[in-house]
């Protein structure tokens, strides 16, 4: 391997690693279970919006089954998923109450 090879890949390393580095992985940016997100809506000032999930990408729901990711359709009117408060009124079909 000539020099201008290694000292390009140990500069591409380099970047790469200090990029890494600089946004570290936090508890809270990791995804929580259903039941955990309804939880700590409340502290994040987050809302159940109902009617706007896609199949089994629901956040939980109102009695159809048990929690997240359990939805068999998309756009389901008894599953929710959560989001800042306010925009739920902005999505075509979201409700912020179970139809």
């Amino acid at each position: 391997m000539n020099r201008y090879a290694l000292a390009a890949s140990t500069l591409s390393a380099a970047v790469g690693l200090a990029l890494a580095l600089q946004a570290p992985l936090r508890a809270a940016d990791m995804p929580q279970s259903g039941k955990d997100a309804a939880a700590g809506a409340h502290k994040q000032q987050l809302e159940k919006c109902y009617g706007i999930n896609a199949a089994a990408k629901n956040d939980c729901a109102a009695g159809a089954h048990s929690c997240a990711g359990q939805a068999t359709m998309a756009r389901d009117t008894k599953s929710f998923v959560l989001l800042p408060a306010g925009d739920c009124g902005k999505i075509a079909g979201g409700s912020v109450k179970p139809l």
